[in-house]
């Protein structure tokens, strides 16, 4: 295999513990970047490295951007937008996860209220009651969760 093929694998399986926490691919492969090199790189180099284009790589980046664990910015004199790292990525990962929980928790929660005040059966209430107590339990669990400290390096 040539080194681009290899580097490619590499990313690949790097991509599979980021898929795990509800990343996409192309977000594993964009952290994974990163995170080898150690600095900060444009765009195009990103989407030269991933295989995915710039569009996708835009898209991506916004995303990983708002949990604040990439920083777009431009080098002064410069039109490229350039990436890094920014802070701990566990961190970082650990705050994906609990957001898009606790988001569909409630989500799942509300849409819960909308049918019990609609229902009039007792079985199918009883059916509400019963999903609706195991999403708050859930709730409750992750905010214990988003307690916990991560490991130092």
């Amino acid at each position: 295999m040539v080194e681009k093929e290899i580097e490619n694998k590499i990313l690949s399986l790097f991509s599979r513990i980021t898929s795990s926490l509800g990343y996409s691919q192309v977000h594993g492969k964009i952290i994974g970047i990163l995170m080898i090199e150690g600095k900060p790189l444009s765009l195009q180099e990103i989407s030269k490295r991933t295989r995915y284009s710039l569009g996708s790589i835009s898209l991506s980046l916004d995303l990983l951007e708002f949990f604040g664990i990439i920083k777009k910015f431009k080098k002064s004199g410069e039109r490229k937008v350039f990436v890094k790292l920014t802070g701990d990525l566990l961190i970082g990962l650990k705050n994906v996860v609990i957001f898009k929980i606790e988001k569909n928790a409630e989500d799942v929660i509300n849409e819960l209220e909308y049918y019990k005040k609609r229902v009039r059966d007792k079985k199918t209430l009883k059916a509400i009651k019963v999903l609706e107590k195991e999403t708050k339990r859930l709730k409750k669990y992750i905010e214990k969760i988003s307690s916990v400290k991560i490991p130092n390096h």
